[in-house]
């Protein structure tokens, strides 16, 4: 193909964007009310909407989001902000895709496409298309974000950061350099929420990370370096002050693992008077047979001393076609108005 073919068949796979879901637009009350009297998945999916309510009428309880999985790319971006833009969720755990390849990179104007079609993938790699499902992504903007995660570091003081501190500084970056309003990372560092990505350099941040250390290190210079042990004291830190918690998890993996064992850490830290996490809800794509729980349901989790077995609900669903009629029912609900803003990430500074 020549360039010129190249070139419009790139914009031709290119043409139509994803457009995230806007959970104030519709009030899915009164579906969810009505699933509540079905059964299977319906029924699993009413119930895991009350216990997320419960969290956000609980004054006490602090809720954390958690988020492994490809639902911002597939038009969950904007839902999730708007629950941190509206007080829903006090901490995000996630996965460094989720943060980085997908809503950092919106944050700098980039987008996500639909797939209209999906030619053999060998197709996609000569046109530098990357591809999540039936979802396309440009792979020459993601150097773009991989670039912007060097030019960040490469403005840092040369020392160990943990993920929260770095995707703060992140977002400083959006907002003063951003094309997104709507962006997570954006708003987190607006309203003091921390984001926490226990493997953050599986992502596109990992590219930009490696090459401002090896370009430090040829110039005979200092670099930053990320602390994951970092990451898991100062979440823990959160987990001893807060008490009372609720987590709302989309997808499984390290992010759900690592929320989890703060009790756990807490206890050997000599907390024993820690509370397991007295809410949770959590809906996957799959079942625990290919790992998409990573092999823990919730009530497995009990077991471990993580999880309260009585205010719980797995949910056996595509994240991304249920996750909105839970967030819109909790946000059209409001029980949120009334909570405190706990800014957990101004409590390291």
């Amino acid at each position: 193909m020549n360039d010129i073919a190249t070139t419009n068949r790139k914009a031709e796979l290119l043409s139509t964007t994803v457009e995230h879901i806007d959970i104030t637009k519709f009030d899915a009350r009164p579906i969810v009310d009505a699933m509540k009297k079905m059964s299977f998945t319906s029924r699993d999916l009413g119930r895991a909407t009350d216990i997320y309510n419960q969290m956000l009428a609980d004054k006490d309880c602090s809720i954390f989001l958690v988020i492994a999985g490809s639902t911002s790319a597939g038009g969950c971006m904007d839902l999730y902000a708007e629950l941190l833009r509206n007080n829903m969720i006090d901490g995000v755990v996630a996965t460094g895709a989720s943060i980085v390849d997908m809503d950092f990179f919106e944050g700098l104007g980039h987008k996500h496409y639909q797939a209209l079609e999906v030619p053999d993938d060998d197709t996609l790699r000569s046109l530098l298309i990357d591809r999540i499902y039936d979802t396309y992504i440009d792979e020459e903007q993601l150097q773009d974000c991989d670039h912007t995660i060097l030019e960040i570091a490469n403005s840092l003081e040369p020392r160990p950061y943990s993920s929260r501190e770095f995707i703060r500084e992140m977002g400083k970056y959006l907002v003063e350099n951003g094309k997104k309003e709507n962006s997570l990372v954006k708003l987190a560092y607006e309203h003091d929420v921390p984001i926490f990505c226990p493997a953050f350099v599986d992502s596109s941040a990992g590219f930009g990370l490696v090459k401002h250390q090896v370009d430090r290190a040829k110039e005979g210079k200092p670099y930053m370096v990320l602390d994951a042990i970092a990451d898991f004291r100062e979440l823990t830190d959160i987990k001893i002050k807060a008490g009372t918690t609720g987590l709302l998890m989309i997808g499984g993996g390290v992010p759900k693992n690592f929320i989890q064992d703060t009790v756990v850490c807490a206890e050997i830290l000599g907390h024993d008077d820690v509370q397991v996490h007295k809410y949770a809800v959590q809906i996957t794509v799959a079942d625990v047979r290919d790992g998409a729980c990573s092999s823990s349901t919730l009530q497995e989790a009990a077991s471990w001393g993580k999880v309260n077995t009585g205010i719980e609900q797995m949910v056996f669903a595509e994240a991304g076609s249920v996750m909105p009629l839970l967030a819109s029912d909790a946000y059209h609900r409001g029980l949120w108005k009334d909570r405190v803003k706990r800014r957990w990430g101004a409590s390291f500074d």
